[in-house]
């Protein structure tokens, strides 16, 4: 199943997301199949390639729900955003 997401690239605490088409199975650094865009979230700007992201929805690519939400917000795509819920590590769960 392919999925499109975000792949961190750049300096540790600067990083910019390719918006990338992999396989779902693949580790996030992976082998991508298309580059699809990229987002910068420090200064909250942008590329994307609406064609080929409707395209790959159209025949049956699932996005994650970080990427869903950017797209719904930049209005590449339309619908409801999804809830987010990030997961605790056990040191945390541990502390409180």
């Amino acid at each position: 199943m392919l999925v499109i997401r975000f792949q961190p690239v750049g300096k540790k605490h600067q990083k910019i997301f390719r918006i990338v088409l992999q396989e779902r199975r693949s580790k996030l650094l992976g082998k991508i199949i298309e580059k699809l865009g990229w987002w910068n979230p420090r200064k909250k700007i942008g590329q994307f390639n609406e064609d080929l992201i409707n395209f790959y929805l159209r025949n049956g690519a699932q996005v994650s729900d970080s990427v869903w939400n950017l797209l719904i917000k930049k209005n590449v795509i339309k619908g409801k955003k999804r809830k987010i819920s990030i997961k605790k590590s056990k040191k945390e769960n541990e502390s409180s």
